[in-house]
């Protein structure tokens, strides 16, 4: 059998995803990476995007708000702001969020809403 990495994906409130993964790319403020096992240590800041987990059985889709990563010993820690799995994003109540933010010119939450709506569309 292939070697995998434990991923765990946390937010602020709660454990989003864990498990075994073959592969992890998450969006960094010095660009978009991609982990595998064996990978070199690292460090990063989590930019809002998607993060995509790919396991031996799928692929897992988060939609990620600001963060770090982490990545040692073939352990990667996301730890989130705000995060969730695309599975669970309402994409109408996204698609609203995101035209309200843009009525009321809320830069900040057409963000949220634009990353929630890509999760969605990757997964």
């Amino acid at each position: 059998m292939a070697a995998e990495l434990h991923v765990e994906l946390v937010a602020a409130d709660r454990q989003v995803w864990s498990g075994q993964a073959d592969l992890v790319v998450a969006r960094t403020t010095s660009g978009d990476i991609g982990v595998m096992p064996g990978h070199q240590p690292l460090l990063g800041v989590l930019e809002s995007g998607p993060v995509t987990i790919r396991t031996s059985e799928a692929t897992v889709v988060a939609a990620v708000h600001g963060g770090f990563l982490s990545f040692a010993d073939n352990k990667l820690s996301l730890l989130a702001e705000i995060a969730e799995l695309a599975d669970e994003i309402d994409t109408r109540r996204a698609e609203r969020a995101l035209e309200r933010a843009k009525t009321e010119d809320d830069a900040a939450a057409g963000r949220r809403a634009e990353v929630r709506l890509r999760a969605v569309a990757v997964r």
